[in-house]
């Protein structure tokens, strides 16, 4: 049974009335299949999924990223990658369902892939607890991230969730230390590291994984630092105000895009990811396998410098910064001082020394 938001209700007709012209044998007696008036309809119905889908506000966007059908990362994971081997346990407390870790291949190459799963049905997202991840999630990706960059092996995220799981014994047991623990470990890494958000990048349970080289977006994702209704519910203390919330946030992938926080947008297939696995299987994979080959000619030097400036230079393109594109040579000016300063300290104490002495001699006598 399809699942329909509350802003398809044309398209539930047509798509009805297009099934029963192609199966009329449950309209109570035996006819003719009408292909004329089938072609007729599939066109209506292809007219409206565009008229409908071009011009979805920053709600529609959400509830489109949230749809029950989308395609999950285990359906990626499942799909993309040959020889995979899950991988479970953080090594200190237990493992947690919520994350998909393992090795597998690409392409015949060797991947680290990570998905935030949220589950198909009721029974798997109870199981999975929705995607929203626990401290031994993180603890468990930062594990095998530091083992992938050990043996220089390129790593791949599928970011689908509403937030890291807010419980008290998620607190109890670290899960703001976990989160930041987990961007650090990414922005280390010096392999090249793909986050495709394909649904819900909520929060800091997104960014903890989505700290990469390239974070890619299908069209109809969102990634957004609160949910519009906790948004609505803060700044006006009305959960009901989420369309005004969603729009001001910028949370779409188009948005985001232009103010260069991501890198690349996935085209989806019209109606939305879910219409059409097949594509959006195949626009992802065309996706990871260019951007993968981009970094096949990079030093891991050069990898972790790239990482570092993409993230230094968001939001200071119209800054007063006359380089942003390589903002990380600030650290390397600092390094040069320091390395300055170690070669020369004996000098620079004796010079120090003469003068102090220099000064009360001169008091003294004076």
């Amino acid at each position: 049974m399809k699942n329909y938001l509350n802003f398809e209700t044309d398209i539930k007709n047509l798509e009805d009335e297009l099934e029963k012209l192609k199966d009329p044998y449950n309209q109570g007696g035996l006819s003719e299949v009408d292909t004329n008036k089938i072609s007729k309809t599939q066109q209506e119905l292809d007219e409206k999924l565009k008229e409908i889908y071009s011009s979805l506000d920053h709600w529609q966007t959400t509830m489109v990223a949230r749809h029950e059908d989308r395609p999950k990362s285990k359906f990626f994971i499942d799909n993309l990658f040959e020889d995979f081997i899950s991988l479970e346990g953080d090594r200190y407390y237990g493992e947690d369902k919520s994350v998909i870790t393992g090795f597998g291949k690409f392409n015949g190459q060797s991947v680290l892939v990570i998905g935030q799963e949220k589950g198909e049905n009721l029974e798997s997202r109870i199981e999975r607890n929705f995607g929203m991840m626990r401290p031994e999630g993180y603890r468990k990706t930062i594990r095998l991230m530091e083992l992938a960059d050990k043996f220089s092996i390129p790593i791949i995220s599928f970011i689908d969730t509403p937030g890291a799981y807010p419980g008290v014994g998620a607190e109890e047991r670290g899960q703001a230390e976990a989160i930041a623990k987990s961007i650090e470990c990414c922005m280390k890494l010096k392999v090249p590291t793909l986050s495709v958000v394909i649904g819900e990048g909520g929060s800091g349970g997104a960014i903890a994984l989505a700290s990469s080289s390239k974070v890619i977006m299908l069209e109809n994702a969102i990634y957004s630092v609160i949910s519009p209704e906790g948004c609505a519910t803060i700044l006006w203390r009305d959960p009901k105000k989420m369309l005004d919330a969603a729009q001001a946030m910028k949370l779409s992938a188009k948005d985001l895009f232009d103010l260069k926080v991501i890198d690349e947008i996935i085209p989806e297939p019209l109606g939305g990811a879910h219409r059409d696995r097949n594509l959006i299987l195949s626009n992802v994979r065309e996706s990871i396998s260019k951007n993968l080959n981009l970094y096949k000619e990079l030093s891991a030097e050069e990898i972790l410098e790239q990482r570092k400036n993409k993230f230094l230079k968001i939001g200071r393109n119209k800054g007063f910064i006359s380089n942003p594109e390589n903002l990380s040579t600030i650290d390397h000016n600092k390094n040069n001082i320091e390395k300055f300063y170690d070669k020369n300290k004996k000098n620079i104490f004796i010079i120090a020394a003469s003068l102090v002495a220099a000064t009360f001699l001169t008091i003294y006598f004076l």
